[in-house]
């Protein structure tokens, strides 16, 4: 064999040798820097490409921080719709609150409404002063007249008080022994000189029963002369 090949053979065979011892010491090294580094280690700090036990490592750390990172937004997820449900009851309470204080108000303002209506009813139901009329013929003509205009009895302040002082002068004891009625028994007696049995009749309700008293012989006489002559108006003589 040429001298000249076995010396690019010799070449070839040794620079092949070095690129080998090369890569071994690389992954020698390699595998120092490995075991060098801790278990808990986070970081490959060497250039080497991360071993599978590495790579485990880091997917198993990544896999904790999600799971904590879930529970945190699970939490707090939970307690915003706890706050949300408080505020929603007290809302709920505030309108309910709301509620019941203006439905008291309105049962107070019926209260006081009502109140005030029956004070006022009871003013207006109080009842009227009775009227006062002097106890003399001038008072006792109009308590009379008052009387038959509530009774629907005709008659005017004149018609009566001339009819009054033409029988009796005025006198409410006055009475008559002398006339046919006397003789009968039956005389005429009081202010309008009325006999006993047309007095009867021809009694006002609400006077008094006693034919001298002035206001019930007066208006029973009125009365009689309003269902004999139209009015006591029209009387001018004995009636």
């Amino acid at each position: 064999m040429p001298k000249n090949i076995l010396s690019r053979a010799s070449r070839n065979v040794t620079k092949q040798h070095k690129i080998a011892v090369a890569g071994v010491a690389a992954l020698g090294t390699a595998a120092i820097a490995f075991s060098a580094v801790p278990s808990n280690a986070q970081t490959v700090t060497t250039g080497a490409p991360a071993t599978t036990a590495q790579v485990a490592t880091g997917t198993a750390l990544q896999h904790v921080k999600g799971t904590v990172t879930d529970q945190l937004a699970t939490q707090t997820v939970k307690l915003d719709t706890l706050a949300a449900q408080k505020k929603a009851v007290d809302e709920a309470a505030a309108k309910k609150a709301a509620v019941a204080a203006a439905v008291k108000k309105a049962a107070q303002e019926r209260a006081a409404q009502a109140t005030a209506s029956r004070s006022a009813k009871r003013v207006a139901m109080q009842p009227v002063a009775a009227k006062s009329y002097s106890n003399n013929l001038d008072g006792w003509i109009r308590q009379a007249l008052d009387i038959m205009k509530s009774k629907g009895i005709p008659g005017s302040y004149h018609g009566l008080h001339k009819n009054i002082m033409r029988e009796s002068s005025g006198n409410p004891m006055a009475i008559n022994n002398w006339d046919i009625n006397a003789i009968n028994g039956i005389p005429s007696k009081g202010l309008l000189q009325v006999i006993p049995p047309t007095f009867k009749t021809y009694h006002v309700p609400g006077t008094s029963w006693n034919i001298y008293d002035p206001v019930a012989n007066i208006t029973a006489a009125a009365n009689y002369a309003a269902d004999r002559y139209g009015s006591i108006d029209n009387v001018n003589s004995a009636y």
